[in-house]
């Protein structure tokens, strides 16, 4: 096994979440805007990829460096151990960002970046062409204030690509913002659990994946998966074990509520598909109708925006129903996002805590109205 610096990228305003996530898989980390280092071998990146719930994709971390000229990036790039984890047939295709950075031109980035890998191999294999017909191992050149960081992704497709949402209504939340949502309510199984607006049910179905500790990467495919230097069998070992790590028989409330039958269609086709239909309750009914029968418990929920959505006084007088709602179950908490600056006003009360995030390139607060825990007896 071959120790690495890993990546784990992350939405602005979650990297604390994502951390917290790797420390529960037993990484030690280190965080940065945007993004959580931490080390492992090949089982890490299988163990990442299957596992992390917020994170957006699994990085190999292959050099830092300062780079003020191309000759430097060209230099610094070619000195790495490409040839470590690229076999000679290995498909690399580079991309890149600069910010801030002399290296401003990201197109010539990116091919001084190839040229460099090239001659890399070149040296290693003692061949002049590469036909690049294998696995992908998709190369980037990130420049930052003069900094680059090159790094191979491992994970293929974003990681918020569940595989279980085919289909979708409008506005979807994605499941790593979801999964992050349910995250921070510090939500266990032990309250019930509802999303009185739920749309296509990403919220509530991540919430149940959670409760029965579902991996989030079980049923998808990831571009590591074939790579040579993944040891043979390892991805079936920790599909395995994960598949052996569902919790059966569970007994909790999960409730997932919709005014529009449509949507609700979508919410039990991908419950199905995530494997959590049986703890998964779904109603059609509007938000102020909701009326739970448990004496705890915990809504998430991502309601209409305005901005994309409908007229933004329809979603506001929408904030007002449901903050007069709410606001009645006392022994409930309340974790809305919303892009509304003046949210709190209509719901009619100000939150105990709130969190700025992107949902997508919107900007939201998460709005938390904290009740009381059950008691112990209760739980």
């Amino acid at each position: 096994m071959t120790m690495f610096t890993l990546i784990a990228t992350a939405a602005f305003g979650l990297e604390a979440v994502v951390a917290r996530e790797l420390q529960d898989l037993g990484y030690e980390t280190k965080t940065f805007n945007g993004y959580v280092e931490f080390s492992g071998d090949e089982s890490a990146i299988a163990r990442a990829n299957l596992w992390l719930r917020t994170a957006d994709r699994v990085l190999i971390k292959m050099g830092q460096f300062q780079a003020f000229t191309f000759d430097a990036l060209f230099e610094q790039t070619k000195a790495l151990p490409w040839a470590e984890i690229l076999p000679d047939d290995a498909w690399f295709p580079v991309e890149g960002r600069s910010v801030k950075s002399q290296l401003a031109s990201v197109r010539a980035c990116q091919s001084i970046v190839k040229k460099a890998v090239v001659e890399n191999m070149r040296k290693t294999y003692g061949i002049e062409e590469f036909p690049e017909n294998g696995q992908r191992f998709a190369i980037e050149v990130s420049i930052l204030k003069d900094e680059a960081t090159l790094t191979i992704d491992t994970s293929g497709n974003a990681l918020h690509k569940r595989g279980y949402r085919e289909v979708i209504a409008a506005a979807p939340i994605k499941e790593t913002l979801a999964a992050a949502l349910v995250n921070l309510s510090r939500w266990k199984p032990h309250r019930a659990f509802a999303d009185p607006m739920c749309g296509s049910g990403t919220i509530a179905i991540e919430a149940a994946m959670l409760a029965k500790n579902v991996a989030p990467g079980l049923n998808r495919e990831f571009a590591s998966e074939e790579w040579p230097m993944m040891p043979t069998g390892l991805w079936a070992q920790m599909r395995a074990e994960a598949r052996e790590a569902v919790k059966q028989d569970l007994e909790v409330e999960i409730f997932a509520s919709d005014i529009n039958p449509e949507v609700l269609r979508y919410t039990e086709y991908h419950a199905r598909k995530a494997g959590v239909a049986d703890i998964l309750t779904i109603h059609q009914q509007s938000v102020t109708d909701f009326r739970p029968q448990s004496l705890y418990g915990c809504v998430v929920t991502n309601p209409p925006y305005g901005e994309r959505l409908g007229d933004i006084r329809q979603a506001q007088e929408l904030y007002r129903q449901m903050g007069k709602r709410l606001r009645e179950l006392d022994t409930w908490s309340a974790f809305v996002i919303a892009s509304d600056k003046a949210f709190e006003k209509y719901y009619g009360k100000s939150a105990d805590k709130k969190r700025k995030l992107y949902n997508g390139r919107i900007e939201t607060n998460f709005y938390q109205y904290l009740g009381p825990l059950p008691p112990r007896n209760l739980s």
